[in-house]
C-alpha cells in the first residue's frame, strides 16, 4: 500500500451538505435578479420553511409575489412580518401601500402610506410613498368613490358569510356573483361562491369556479382544499387522490393555511395529517373558533390522543353547549345533528332579516327537541320582531309547549306548516344541502301570503316544490315518481310546479 493512501482516503472523505434558509434564499435573490420570477418564488418558500420566522425572507418572497400578481398572497406575508415577526420592518408598510393601491383599495393603501412615512423619516421608499399618497389625493372624488367601495365590500362580504352559515345559499350565490364581477382578483369570494354553489347541488358551477380560482391563482389554498371537499363527496377517488398527493407536500406559513389544511384532512377522514397541523397551531397558542376545537376533537380521538380530544371538547361544549352528549368517542351520539336541533343556528334563523329564513327558523322550532330552551333563550326574539303571521305562528308553537299539546296552527299558514312538515318526513335531520329545499318553500309561503293565495293540496305542494328543487340541483327526479311519491296526479303536479314557478320569479 502506497505512503499516502491513508491521507488520500481521508481527504476524499464525501462531507453531507445539508443547504440552509440562506443558502435557499441566496438562490432565491439571483433568480429574482435573472427575473426568473416563478424559480425565485420556488426557492424562497423552501427557505421560508426551513427559517419560517426569518422577516427577511419573508419580505422577499413577498415582493416575488407581488412581481408575479399574486397581490393577496403576497399582503398576507407583510401582515405576517408586521403583526407577528418585527413590527419595526417599516418598509412592510410602504408594499402594503403599494399592494392595496395596485388592486385599487386607496382607503388601505393610503393608511399604509402614511404609517410609513411617519415611522420611517429617512426610509428608503419616503419619496414613492409621498408620491402615492399624492397620486391616490389628485382626484378626490374618485377616491371616495373608492373608499365607499371598500365599505360596501366590506359589507358584502360579512353579508355573505352570514348568508353561508344560516344556509341560504341562494342568496349568498347572488351576491357572490356580484363580488367577484366588481373584483375579479378576490379569491376568497369565490371560494365562497363555490362553497355555495356545492351546497346547492350545483356540481358543475361549483368545478367551474375552482377552475377558474386555480387557473387564475395557481396554488390558492383555500381553493386545493375546497376542490379536495368536492370530489371526496363526489367519491371521485382518483381526482381526489391527485389533489391529496400536493396537498401531502404543502407546508403553509401562514396560521389560517395551517387551519384550513388541517381541517380539510380532517373532514375527508385523514386524521393523521389533520391531527399533525391542528395540534401544532394548539401548541404555538393558536386562538381559534370553535369549528377548530372540534377538528382537533376529531383527530386527536381518531389518533388515539384522548388527553387532547378530551380537552378540545371542553373548549367544543363552552361555545356549543348543545353539543353535549355528541363527543367524538360517544358511541350512541347521532351521525348527525339537524338545524333543528341546533340551538344557535335556530336564533340565528328566527333573527334574520329576511322572512324565508325567519318562517323556516320557525318551523325547525316546532319540530325542534330543544323548544323550551329556545324559547326561554335570551337571545329568542320578541314577538314584535316578527309579522303579523309569523306572531301567529310563533304563538301557536309557544302555546303547544306550554300546554304539552300538538300545535295547532291558524288556517291562513297551516298549508304552509303542513306541507314543510311532509318534506321533514324524508328529509331530517336538516342540514346545509336540505335547508336549501326548505328556504326554497318558505320563500314561496311568503309570496302566496302576500297574495293571499294558498291552496290546499299540501301534497302537490311537496311534490312540486321537490320537482323544482332537484331541477335546480341538475339531480333526475322524474314528475311520474314525485307524483306517485305523493299520492298525486302527474296534471295536478304540473298545475302545481307551474303555480309555484310564478311565486318564485
Amino acid at each position: 500500500m502506497r505512503k499516502d493512501s491513508k491521507a488520500r482516503k481521508e481527504k476524499s472523505k464525501i462531507l453531507n451538505f445539508i443547504p440552509t434558509g440562506e443558502y435557499y434564499f441566496n438562490k432565491g435573490i439571483k433568480a429574482y435578479h435573472r427575473r426568473d420570477l416563478p424559480l425565485s418564488k420556488k426557492y424562497l418558500l423552501r427557505a421560508v420553511q426551513l427559517e419560517p420566522q426569518e422577516p427577511m425572507i419573508l419580505c422577499q418572497l413577498a415582493m416575488v409575489c407581488t412581481e408575479i400578481g399574486e397581490y393577496q398572497e403576497s399582503n398576507e406575508l407583510l401582515h405576517k412580518i408586521i403583526d407577528e415577526l418585527d413590527p419595526d420592518m417599516t418598509e412592510c408598510h410602504y408594499f402594503l401601500a403599494n399592494n392595496y393601491a395596485h388592486i385599487g383599495f386607496f382607503k388601505e393603501a393610503y393608511k399604509h402610506a402614511s404609517i410609513y412615512i411617519e415611522d420611517d423619516i429617512d426610509g428608503e421608499f419616503m419619496e414613492d410613498a409621498e408620491d402615492l399618497i399624492e397620486l391616490i389625493s389628485l382626484d378626490a372624488e374618485e377616491v371616495i368613490d373608492s373608499l365607499s367601495e371598500q365599505d360596501e365590500l366590506i359589507l358584502k362580504q360579512e353579508e355573505a358569510r352570514d348568508l353561508l352559515e344560516k344556509g341560504n345559499f341562494q342568496k349568498a350565490v347572488e351576491l357572490l356573483q356580484d363580488i367577484v364581477k366588481n373584483y375579479p382578483e378576490f379569491w376568497s369570494a369565490y371560494n365562497n361562491l363555490a362553497l355555495a354553489y356545492f351546497y346547492l347541488g350545483e356540481m358543475e358551477k361549483t368545478a367551474d369556479v375552482l377552475e377558474e380560482v386555480l387557473e387564475k391563482s395557481p396554488g390558492n389554498l383555500h381553493a386545493l382544499c375546497n376542490l379536495a371537499v368536492f370530489l371526496f363527496y363526489q367519491k371521485r377517488k382518483r381526482d381526489l387522490e391527485n389533489i391529496l398527493d400536493g396537498l401531502f407536500k404543502v407546508k403553509p406559513m401562514l396560521q389560517e393555511h395551517q387551519y384550513k389544511l388541517g381541517a380539510t384532512f380532517a373532514l375527508i377522514g385523514k386524521y393523521e395529517e389533520s391531527y399533525y397541523w391542528l395540534k401544532k397551531l394548539q401548541k404555538i397558542g393558536f386562538d381559534g373558533d370553535p369549528g377548530f376545537y372540534y377538528w382537533l376533537s376529531q383527530s386527536a380521538y381518531q389518533m388515539g390522543h384522548m388527553k387532547t380530544a378530551k380537552q378540545a371538547w371542553e373548549v367544543v361544549l363552552e361555545f356549543n353547549p348543545e353539543k353535549e352528549g355528541l363527543e367524538p368517542w360517544n358511541e350512541d351520539r347521532q351521525d348527525e345533528v339537524g338545524y333543528e336541533n341546533h340551538l344557535s343556528s335556530l336564533l340565528k334563523k328566527l333573527g334574520s332579516k329576511y322572512p324565508e329564513e325567519r318562517w323556516f327558523g320557525l318551523f325547525l322550532l316546532s319540530v325542534s327537541e330543544k323548544k323550551a330552551a329556545i324559547l326561554s333563550h335570551e337571545d329568542f326574539p320578541s314577538l314584535d320582531k316578527f309579522s303579523e303571521a309569523e306572531q301567529q305562528y310563533a304563538s301557536a308553537i309557544m302555546a303547544s309547549e306550554k300546554n304539552n299539546q300538538p300545535i295547532r296552527i291558524p288556517d291562513r299558514i297551516s298549508a304552509g306548516h303542513e306541507t314543510a312538515m311532509v318534506l321533514f318526513q324524508r328529509y331530517q335531520p336538516i342540514g346545509p344541502v336540505e335547508s336549501g329545499l326548505f328556504l326554497m318553500w318558505f320563500s314561496v309561503v311568503q309570496a302566496m301570503l302576500e297574495k293571499d293565495a294558498f291552496a290546499p293540496n299540501v301534497n302537490a305542494f311537496a311534490a312540486g316544490i321537490e320537482y323544482l328543487w332537484y331541477k335546480l340541483r341538475h339531480e333526475k327526479k322524474s314528475q311520474k315518481e314525485l307524483a306517485e311519491m305523493n299520492c298525486i296526479s302527474i296534471s295536478t303536479l304540473r298545475k302545481y310546479v307551474k303555480m309555484l314557478e310564478d311565486f318564485l320569479r
